[in-house]
């Protein structure tokens, strides 16, 4: 324990060590001690527990992969009145729908895809259809009656639904010791409504970059690239640190190790990113706030585009970039999640033991 130190108090030290202590049974698990804390060497200032972290290493990637999504119901991105005998009408927004809803039932019928929805308002006929759907993390019901239209006599409801998504995103690791994979570090959302997409089933594809477009203040830019046929894995988890599921593909990337937090330092470090092709390369960037406090998981890191290539081509940080392992001093430390909109040079990132646990 003698390399035990405050970050950022030098001046404070080990003075005692009551003895290191692990779970019985579990040779693995993580081990603490009593310590105690002292100003100089020689002042005591607080006896306390300290855990230590077994360190974990992972095949880090950089590479771009394709994301095909499909959602656990269909998702209202919008609305559009219907012309009836009686004038314009929209039999969804007197029911109280709004966008973002995911419709998850239809008069007693599960929904998972717009043919599923659309069969049961055919169906209803005109009459009342009783509607489940979940609204903000919490489910409802309501009852919406669907109108026929004017012109073609078919019943509509008023609504334009999505029951599927799919993007580019980077790679950030594999897990061997769990045969899994981390991506994205955030939940992949509608482009309509900004509601993160409740996973019904998905899988990942390798991806060819054949382009982008460069970002500048106020218009971010976008990897742009061929989705290849080959399955590569499955998506079992879209949340807010990111799409996380099991790897069948071929291995790649490379070993090493995971930083905690307070491991992390202000300064010099390096993206690993793919803009062309599928090789990933390094950038340098800078790691400029280390937020600590947890409060969002998506910004623990802001990071600065340094590298001279990469602002040159791409302006910086662009969608399909989230994802991109950021390493420093040979260690895996975060994932880039967002760009700055108005400066693309600018973005941030989620801590890489965050997605490390999410994988596991």
């Amino acid at each position: 324990m003698s390399d035990f130190r405050i970050a950022s108090m030098p001046w404070i030290s080990i003075r005692e060590d009551a003895g290191e202590v692990a779970q019985a049974g579990y040779p693995n698990a993580d081990k603490s001690r009593n310590v105690t804390l002292a100003l100089f060497g020689s002042i005591p200032l607080k006896t306390v527990r300290t855990v230590s972290i077994p360190s974990r290493s992972v095949q880090v990637c950089g590479t771009p992969f394709g994301i095909k999504m499909f959602s656990d119901g269909a998702l209202v991105v919008a609305f559009s009145d219907q012309y009836t005998v009686f004038g314009a009408e929209n039999p969804a927004k007197e029911a109280g729908l709004r966008l973002g809803d995911l419709i998850v039932s239809a008069g007693g019928q599960a929904i998972r895809s717009n043919e599923e929805l659309t069969k049961a308002i055919t169906t209803a006929a005109g009459k009342p259809l009783e509607l489940i759907y979940r609204r903000d993390g919490q489910q409802y019901s309501t009852t919406l009656t669907p109108v026929a239209d004017a012109v073609t006599g078919e019943y509509r409801a008023g609504i334009w639904v999505r029951d599927s998504s799919a993007g580019i995103g980077t790679m950030t690791f594999l897990d061997p010791q769990n045969g899994t994979f981390a991506g994205l570090g955030h939940a992949i959302s509608d482009t309509d409504t900004g509601a993160d997409i409740t996973l019904l089933s998905g899988e990942i594809v390798p991806v060819m970059i054949t382009g982008y477009v460069s970002g500048t203040a106020g218009s971010p830019g976008e990897l742009r690239g061929e989705f290849s046929a080959e399955v590569t894995g499955t998506v079992r988890v879209n949340d807010t640190a990111g799409v996380y599921g099991i790897y069948t593909g071929a291995p790649m990337g490379q070993s090493c190790e995971v930083a905690q937090p307070q491991q992390i330092a202000l300064g010099e470090a390096e993206i690993w990113s793919t803009i062309s092709g599928n090789t990933p390369k390094r950038y340098s960037v800078r790691i400029e706030r280390v937020n600590m406090t947890g409060s969002d998981p998506n910004r623990n890191l802001l990071i600065k585009v340094t590298d001279p290539e990469l602002l040159a081509s791409t302006g910086g940080i662009v969608q399909g970039m989230s994802g991109s392992p950021i390493l420093q001093n040979g260690k895996l430390v975060g994932a880039v999640t967002h760009v700055l909109v108005n400066d693309p040079t600018r973005g941030y990132g989620i801590f890489a033991e965050a997605m490390l646990r999410a994988a596991a």
